[in-house]
């Protein structure tokens, strides 16, 4: 896809170049305004306001909405009044509000300014609600009906305001706002008389969020559910708004890349890779390479512990990076699996019992498979082929018992932390590979110290 794009934009270029004006029209015009903004990306910025000039003024501001905040701002600072107004007109008011919400605040004004009062009174009120929160999501532009209405009334409204909605499938049936229930217009199409009242064919258990909901967790109940389109409705059961498929999409996206991030020992970053400078990079991931390094202390500190130990079985110590790896390896499984059940609320903390007995038991199979592949390992490649007369079967034994506690011990750590996490309100992401290694790594040393301590008399 990314070669797509820098192919059409570089015969954009040329046809830009030659000045043939209405062929880079004619090319705009068939192209959904996703690949647009994405082939917007590759050209150079000095021709992105003549390009963007030449698109439909209700494509345009399609385009304009999937594009980076920072193609954004560089086209509205070349704007003029008129043109933004233009655009903004086109937008729907989410769009408006995660528009303004990207935006430097001497763009905002800029924005707040050319936008007309009632959009711009939408605007202010969609802020006021908690970032990530149900009511920051939603948008106000949708389709009510009222229950004493007919179908014929109904289809009549929807052709009338339907245009200027952001979803006319899904229409929400209202009295003095409060939300009584909805009809599609599948409902209404095959209504068996147009003189049937509304009230006669709506469904009345909707089911909707509250503006104070999580956005994470409104995103999930369209996808559970398979809704279109999602009410919002406030403490007294009144219609505020709706959130739409395609922004939960977008919120499961965000979220997923956030965990993603978190996991791999990074702070999430809102830029794409491309666009993060080596500053930026250097900023979300200093911060926990720097505890980890601090973390990873203990580990030392360990090792210096057992030190007499080790000289007198100097070859343990060959044996130390395989244990500590398995060990990550393992807690890593079970935290990633855990935290996946967690985001896709699968499990609760209430499960955690369950959880463990489930991980012990995998972890004893696990554990004594790698511990017999293990023993084989030693003694036909340390012991035989590479002859090396301190590898005994007894140091071999110690290993591998040593191999599958670890197991054990790391795929426990691995399932409870992030249910802990979640217990406490924290991501349980940020429980997951580097913290639950460094975590393991530690617990690992010890366990195979002590098995080697007590087996071989140090």
């Amino acid at each position: 896809m990314a070669e797509n794009n820098f192919s059409i934009a570089a015969s954009l270029s040329s046809m830009l170049e030659a000045k043939r004006y209405a062929s880079v029209r004619d090319v705009l015009v068939t192209m959904n305004p996703a690949d647009i903004a994405a082939t917007l990306e590759e050209m150079e910025e000095g021709r992105l306001p003549l390009l963007f000039r030449l698109l439909p003024k209700e494509q345009a501001a399609e385009t304009f909405v999937e594009m980076e905040p920072e193609l954004q701002e560089l086209l509205i600072k070349g704007f003029s009044d008129s043109e933004l107004k233009d655009v903004l007109d086109e937008l729907y008011v989410d769009d408006a509000v995660d528009l303004v919400e990207e935006m430097p605040a001497n763009v905002v004004r800029r924005i707040l300014s050319a936008a007309d009062p009632q959009m711009r009174k939408e605007i202010n009120e969609l802020l006021r609600y908690p970032e990530n929160s149900a009511g920051s999501l939603m948008t106000t532009e949708y389709v009510s009906l009222r229950p004493e209405m007919t179908v014929e009334d109904a289809i009549t409204r929807i052709r009338r305001t339907g245009v200027d909605k952001e979803t006319i499938y899904t229409c929400y049936v209202t009295k003095d706002r409060k939300l009584l229930g909805l009809v599609t217009v599948k409902d209404l199409l095959l209504a068996p008389d147009d003189e049937m009242l509304i009230k006669d064919l709506m469904v009345t258990n909707v089911i909707s969020v509250g503006t104070m909901t999580d956005q994470e967790e409104v995103a999930q109940m369209l996808s559970k559910y398979n809704f279109l389109a999602l009410p919002v409705v406030d403490n007294d059961n009144r219609l505020v708004g709706i959130i739409t498929f395609d922004d939960a999409m977008d919120v499961l996206e965000d979220e997923a890349t956030e965990d993603i991030e978190i996991m791999a020992g990074m702070t999430p970053s809102d830029k794409t890779y491309l666009r993060s400078t080596p500053w930026d990079l250097f900023k979300h991931r200093i911060p926990w390479l720097m505890l980890l390094m601090v973390s990873a202390t203990f580990t030392g500190m360990i090792i210096s512990g057992f030190e007499e130990a080790l000289a007198a079985q100097v070859v343990l110590t060959a044996f130390i990076p395989m244990l500590m790896d398995t060990g990550g390896n393992s807690g890593s499984q079970s935290s990633v699996t855990i935290i996946r059940a967690l985001s896709l609320g699968e499990l609760e903390f209430a499960d955690l019992p369950k959880v463990i007995w489930n991980e012990i038991r995998t972890a004893v199979m696990c554990g004594v498979v790698l511990a017999i592949a293990c023993f084989g390992k030693i003694m036909l490649v340390d012991h035989l082929l590479l002859n090396n007369p301190s590898v005994t079967p007894l140091v071999a034994l110690v290993v591998c018992l040593a191999l599958a506690f670890t197991v054990l011990v790391a795929k426990i750590i691995g399932c409870t932390l992030p249910m802990i996490a979640k217990r406490l309100g924290f991501d349980p992401a940020v429980m997951a590979s580097p913290f639950i290694t460094t975590a393991v790594d530690a617990v690992s040393l010890l366990v195979y110290f002590f098995i080697a301590t007590t087996l071989l008399k140090l």
